[in-house]
């Protein structure tokens, strides 16, 4: 007999859409950077809320995290931006452009392969979980090694292919696969955690771009977007991000990753079980934001 899930998750609420915006701004504003896949929460977030919020608001109020990383490493992007006539900064940018450039590259592959997401939540639940296990495997493996403050070029391509594994798993996490990718080849985790965060910045602008010039252009496909929620939202993640990047920057100079290891076990546990009882949420969020905007490809429908 098949078991139901009404008594484990209990049903949604009304509560006003305003509400709605600022949890899901504050969970991506959380999870966008923290190696633990905003794609199983926000999985998990839409089935308690009144209002879904469409793939425009999504992608858009993911900007607002990008601004806090511009934030945050602000010295660091003066530095690209007035002394890029110096050698190591000049390397450093053309380290972030190819970096995006095999995302991108890659993106073109799957279009011409007519990539399409899963339909199904399951493979998001798959990859939450062993990313999990990948964290806890990553760090197993560097303890008690010399790792370089410098990130090299076969590193930044690595992690450009990287983001391309988040493109096409969903529920990986762009940001987690990129720093333990750095981690894996030998770079210290201040500096991949640095990489992969400015990485972000064209990556995100890039999928944000994209869906609201499609809203704009053609709204009769994106449907009514009501853009005054989306500034609230983006700016609640931009406050949120911000808030988030520091705390981990400060938390990975006495600490590893593998608490978020043991964060991610558990939460693709909870997902795979909730699925089995027969939860059946539509798919949205990081994969889906990311994928438009490097592939063009149309999200999978519910």
């Amino acid at each position: 007999m098949r078991l139901v899930l009404r008594p484990v998750f209990p049903s949604k609420s009304a509560m006003p859409e305003w509400l709605d915006v600022l949890i899901l701004a504050i969970i991506e504003g959380i999870t966008e950077f923290l190696p633990i896949s905003s794609t199983g929460h926000m999985l998990l977030a839409e089935n308690w809320l009144s209002h879904k919020q469409s793939q425009v608001f999504l992608a858009v109020v993911q900007t607002g995290a990008v601004l806090a990383v511009i934030m945050v490493f602000t010295e660091r992007v003066k530095q690209m931006l007035f002394n890029w006539r110096e050698p190591a900064t000049q390397q450093y940018i053309l380290k972030l452009i190819a970096a995006f450039g095999v995302t991108a590259a890659g993106g073109l592959v799957l279009k011409g392969l007519h990539f399409k997401l899963p339909e199904n939540p399951i493979p998001v639940a798959l990859a939450t979980l062993i990313g999990g296990f990948l964290i806890l495997a990553i760090e197993w493996s560097i303890k008690g090694k010399n790792l370089r403050d410098t990130v090299t070029w076969p590193v930044a391509l690595a992690v450009g292919g990287g983001q391309l594994l988040a493109v096409i798993f969903p529920g990986l996490s762009r940001s987690g696969t990129a720093i333990m990718i750095g981690l894996a080849l030998g770079i210290a985790r201040r500096p991949a955690t640095e990489f992969s965060f400015l990485l972000g910045i064209p990556t995100l602008l890039a999928a944000g771009a994209v869906e609201a010039l499609g809203a704009i252009r053609h709204p009769e496909r994106s449907g009514p977007v009501n853009w005054e929620l989306v500034a609230l939202g983006t700016v609640v993640a931009a406050i949120t991000a911000f808030l988030t990047v520091k705390w981990l920057l400060r938390f990975i100079q006495s600490h590893t990753f593998n608490g978020f290891g043991w964060y991610r076990i558990l939460l693709g546990g909870v997902i795979l079980i909730a699925l089995a009882m027969g939860w059946n949420p539509p798919m949205a969020s990081e994969g889906v934001r990311i994928t438009n905007a490097i592939t063009k490809t149309a999200p999978a429908k519910p």
